[in-house]
């Protein structure tokens, strides 16, 4: 056989692929969180899958399926029939988890197809309660140094990202700060407005609005630089050098077994989702800078961000609670 057959051979081969996925989407996708609802992963989520349903004429079911730091959530997608109707809307906590939790339900390369990488965050913001006697970094670790004056910090969930910042910080500072998990970056926000807890690190997102209504200060950014939205609030490494920490992202993935084509389909409307101006101009309000990288390159992503988060867990002494 020639090669010149060959080539007609292979693309006869992909026929029945591509139909499919043009044929696709042929009914409402389910679009699952593994958080619960209010959240920035929530907010964002729903603008994107807004224009998608514009871009793909079918409804995105958005399924808040909260616990256990998202393990359930993902576990149900990983378990998910393999025909292009079931997605996965995750953080970096699908990265964390492996190296937290002893034994997960679910394996994070086997059982999962990587889609995109929908946007990326480059850091969170060092919020403080309005009761707290704090108007800088400097004075947020002195206070938290005084004797019988041990502050709390929440965060989204025991191994989350959240935490891990805030523990970074916790450490580098040798502040001495309690660790409070909530189940989720909103009732941890609303333990921080309600004085429950004193500080927690977080996504813009979620807290600017806050910020503006007073009820939260941010005292800092963890990313490398000052946040371009609040431009007078310093970076930690201002303060503490060398510390830094990149904020969260945000994916889509896929139960392992997907066709190809419906996979490369998603990501191809995510792209042009994320560029519309009103999508766009919503996840850079927010802090989170529209990505949309490719199938294969969300792989090598998440597999180095598997790595990051394996030496960050064990460095931190984090584990399951």
């Amino acid at each position: 056989m020639d090669r010149r057959t060959l080539l007609a051979f292979g693309a006869l081969s992909t026929l029945p692929t591509w139909s499919r996925a043009q044929a696709w989407p042929g009914r409402p996708i389910r679009l699952v969180l593994p958080f619960p609802a209010g959240g920035t992963p929530d907010s964002n989520a729903r603008k994107v899958a807004r224009q998608l349903e514009a871009q793909l004429g079918q409804p995105f079911v958005i399924e808040n399926k909260a616990g256990a730091n998202g393990i359930l959530g993902m576990d149900a997608v990983a378990k998910a029939a393999p025909d292009g109707y079931t997605f996965l809307y995750t953080t970096p906590a699908f990265a964390i988890n492996p190296s937290v939790y002893k034994k997960l339900p679910f394996d994070a390369r086997r059982d999962f197809v990587p889609v995109t990488n929908v946007a990326v965050s480059e850091g969170y913001l060092v919020l403080v309660g309005s009761e707290v006697p704090a108007r800088s970094l400097k004075d947020l670790i002195a206070v938290a140094k005084q004797a019988g004056k041990q502050l709390s910090y929440a965060s989204a969930g025991n191994g989350n990202s959240t935490h891990l910042a805030a523990e970074m910080f916790n450490q580098r500072a040798a502040t001495g700060m309690l660790h409070v998990p909530y189940k989720g970056v909103a009732p941890a926000l609303a333990a921080l407005i309600g004085g429950e807890v004193q500080v927690m690190f977080v996504s813009p997102t979620a807290a600017v609005q806050h910020i503006h209504a007073g009820r939260l200060r941010a005292l800092g950014y963890t990313g490398s630089q000052r946040w371009p939205g609040a431009k007078d609030v310093p970076a930690v490494n201002e303060v503490l050098p060398g510390y830094e920490f990149t904020g969260s992202w945000h994916g889509v993935l896929a139960p392992a077994g997907t066709p190809a084509a419906v996979v490369e389909r998603l990501h191809v409307e995510v792209a042009k989702a994320v560029q519309q101006p009103d999508v766009r101009d919503y996840l850079l309000k927010g802090g989170y800078e529209p990505v949309a990288s490719s199938p294969a390159a969300f792989r090598t992503e998440l597999d180095a961000e598997l790595r990051k988060y394996a030496e960050l867990v064990k460095a931190a002494n984090i584990t399951a609670e």
